[in-house]
């Protein structure tokens, strides 16, 4: 069975940047699996850390559910998502674990460190997917299959100093964006938190609102997400790109970004 994992940084990561595609790939008959690093320990005001982490967990839970997805515990606490030998070893493991050929992940570069910190460990934990003398945490065996990441866009679709970052394809989530709601829906405790932190009254509509706009900029979906598409080299035998295979109609690569790709040296 062709298999997708989401790796996201913290609960409702997955849920708000990648969980429409990761739903259109189960419709397309692949195994997706939902993987949080961090346990969302530190995202209120009102709970202590151990109290909040419990609490999370039974809505991440909930949410993976909503997905059809299976679920992969956290390993660490917010802020302490780290870019060491450690974190890489459990990272590997989930991912020989799963086998996925396709990881929906973080950008590069985002507005806080944990989300960038999540990328790069994915990054080099699926490098050394097929490596036998590289050790997971747990020991996992290692599988000679390719593997395609793709980086979802950044918050707010800018990087940390504030330039515009496009997507490199766009898949139209209009017909998921009721159960990629209701999967977000079951994070209840991050609504008072996000009102807080970031002035955000209602997570959802945000939610809904950033589709919206990445939709506006595909210039022919109504609700999108947007993805970058990582360099294959070290992750397979051969440049591919699976979500194009799966999705048909429902991805769009925006021809502006390859020509930019293309340009000469």
């Amino acid at each position: 069975m062709k298999t997708a994992i989401a790796i996201g940084a913290h609960p409702d990561d997955i849920e708000f940047y990648m969980a429409g595609t990761l739903l259109l790939l189960r419709r397309a008959g692949f195994e997706i699996h939902y993987f949080n690093v961090a346990n969302g320990c530190c995202g209120s005001t009102r709970y202590n850390a151990r109290q909040l982490a419990r609490i999370r967990l039974a809505e991440a839970r909930r949410a993976a559910h909503v997905l059809g997805a299976h679920f992969h515990p956290p390993i660490c606490n917010d802020m302490e998502i780290v870019y060491d030998l450690r974190l890489v070893r459990r990272v590997a493991a989930v991912i020989r674990e799963v086998k996925p050929t396709v990881i929906l992940t973080h950008p590069p570069a985002d507005y806080m460190e944990d989300h960038t910190n999540t990328c790069r460990l994915v990054v080099t934990a699926a490098f050394a997917h097929g490596m036998p003398n590289f050790r997971s945490l747990p020991p996992r065996p290692t599988g000679d299959y390719d593997v395609t990441l793709y980086h979802c866009i950044p918050h707010s679709m800018r990087d940390p100093l504030r330039q515009r970052i496009l997507p490199g394809a766009f898949v139209n989530i209009a017909s998921v964006l009721e159960t990629k709601r209701a999967a977000l829906a079951e994070h209840r405790s991050q609504q008072d938190w996000l009102v807080e932190s970031q002035g955000v009254n209602s997570f959802l509509a945000k939610a809904e609102a950033d589709a919206r706009l990445v939709g506006r900029v595909s210039r022919k979906f109504k609700f999108a997400e947007g993805w970058r598409r990582h360099l294959h080299y070290g992750f397979s035998a051969r440049e591919a790109d699976p979500l194009r295979e799966a999705l048909g109609k429902d991805y769009l690569i925006n021809r502006a970004y390859e020509r930019r790709l293309e340009q000469p040296l």
